[in-house]
């Protein structure tokens, strides 16, 4: 666990904290500062419930808020390609402001490994870091970001995405409302069985069920 003094660490967080809030400014509601928000809270509380769980495992707190922080500040979705620096943006980002450089790798590594996709394309990738190298607060943030996505607020910003943006991703197909219940079907019902903590499970059966639930509301005013 790096070693920062307290007031260094708390620096380092409000600087982090005042960076992704004006870099995230300009981004449609499903992907801005309040997400991120949300997703620090959410990692916050299932940090509580696992260390209630899991006495003896070590988690890195000040890694989980930054990775939480940061997770989507390289989001490809928005994020420039070109140009970045080549230890990646959130490392680069964590040294200019002073973290140390185990902190920073290990933020680096979480939020490199936190999205559906990347995990998606080499699942093995993800279980090795969690299990194998002890990357436990991956799992934390993972979870946190998993479970914004699904329940009211999931279903609220798949339908603001699909506004904003969801023209640009349609590999052809109609720009219509049903675009968002085909995500439900292809991703947001299957994220509460991707969840890695105890504490995401318990959280996300009920919001994976109000996915559902909206989902059956919307065939059945339809006539699917």
């Amino acid at each position: 666990m790096a070693s920062q003094s307290p007031a260094s660490m708390q620096a380092l967080l409000d600087n982090i904290t005042a960076h992704v809030k004006a870099q995230m400014g300009a981004h449609d509601p499903s992907h801005d500062f309040a997400h991120v928000q949300r997703v620090l809270a959410l990692s916050q509380r299932l940090l509580e419930r696992e260390r209630a769980l899991n006495p003896d495992t070590i988690y890195d707190e000040n890694a989980i808020k930054l990775a939480a922080l940061l997770h989507d500040l390289d989001d490809r979705k928005y994020a420039p390609r070109a140009n970045q620096p080549a230890e990646g943006v959130v490392k680069a980002l964590l040294l200019s402001h002073g973290a140390s450089a185990t902190l920073a790798e290990k933020v680096h590594q979480i939020t490199a490994h936190v999205s559906y996709s990347t995990e998606k394309s080499n699942p093995a990738k993800v279980s090795d870091l969690i299990a194998s190298r002890g990357l436990v607060e991956l799992a934390i943030v993972q979870d946190a970001d998993r479970l914004d996505a699904l329940g009211a607020v999931g279903i609220g910003r798949c339908f603001t995405f699909l506004g904003a943006r969801g023209s640009e991703f349609l590999d052809g197909a109609e720009w219509e409302l049903g675009n968002a219940i085909a995500h439900f079907r292809a991703k947001l019902e299957r994220l509460q069985g991707s969840m890695k903590t105890a504490a995401g499970r318990e959280v996300a059966g009920e919001r994976a069920r109000r996915v559902r639930v909206f989902r059956e509301w919307w065939e059945d005013e339809v006539g699917v």
